[in-house]
């Protein structure tokens, strides 16, 4: 099974480059991770939902391959570390590489949410999207290691 992260925007900033390097190089072979980066639409004088649709499309695109769509939003599942180690468990079970979405600045749209298996945030805050990819990313990783009993994660 592979995963991978596809995030609407431009390249982060080298920190958070950084520092989800080292966490898809920490996943095991049998669970890749990868990022996608799928480049946002110019504002101009669209609209959101013009913008969004455009989103979609190359999001559509990147998602070629990919059996099950697991939308980031705010309204989502709140899911533990420890819940998100069990959907990552089943997901492993029945198979079917697993894509992440992260939408650009205006979100992401409402029929793409439609087609998701699965809608989850990752906290109430509001993240910066680059942020909210490295926690994505630490996250998967934190949830692998749960799923192997490794130490990375200490529960109190």
């Amino acid at each position: 099974m592979k995963l991978a992260i596809l995030a609407v925007g431009h390249k982060p900033p080298a920190w958070v480059a950084q520092g989800c390097a080292e966490y898809l190089k920490r996943m095991p072979r049998e669970l890749p991770l990868a990022i996608v980066e799928i480049k946002p639409e110019a504002r101009g004088a669209k609209t959101r939902e013009q913008l969004l649709a455009a989103e979609k499309t190359r999001l559509l695109g990147a998602l070629n391959g990919y059996q099950r769509l697991i939308v980031l939003d705010e309204r989502g599942a709140d899911l533990s570390t420890v819940q998100l180690a069990e959907r990552l468990q089943g997901w492993m079970r029945s198979g079917g590489a697993t894509a992440f979405v992260i939408g650009g600045a205006d979100g992401i749209d409402a029929e793409l949410k439609g087609q998701a298996d699965e809608s989850i945030r990752l906290s109430s805050l509001t993240l910066p999207h680059a942020v909210a990819r490295l926690i994505l990313c630490e996250q998967l990783y934190r949830a692998i290691s749960v799923v192997r009993n490794h130490p990375y994660h200490r529960q109190g």
